[in-house]
């Protein structure tokens, strides 16, 4: 009996667990800055990047294989490199 109670609860689980997995994969994830990394990054391995303001005020850079990194945007380094982002989208346009 004890094994027939655990099997209708794993497939309950699988499939509870199944349900919730398809459901949430079509909403937009949401990333959030919670800390600041105080490393400068190599601003070639950069391609994108986010403002964010809550609960933080930070850039989230988002690097080539996927990574976020949350910074400071007051550093000068942020700034050249959000410009040098800015620079080749706009050059992908023309």
């Amino acid at each position: 009996l004890w094994v027939n109670i655990s099997k209708i609860f794993i497939t309950f689980s699988f499939i509870y667990f199944s349900l919730l997995g398809s459901a949430s994969s079509q909403v937009m994830r949401k990333y959030r800055c919670v800390t600041l990394s105080t490393k400068q990054l190599n601003i070639q391995n950069l391609i994108n990047y986010e403002r964010h303001q809550v609960p933080i005020d930070a850039i989230m850079f988002i690097t080539a294989r996927g990574i976020r990194i949350c910074v400071s945007p007051d550093q000068k380094w942020v700034q050249n490199a959000m410009k040098k982002i800015d620079e080749k989208r706009a050059a992908k346009r023309k």
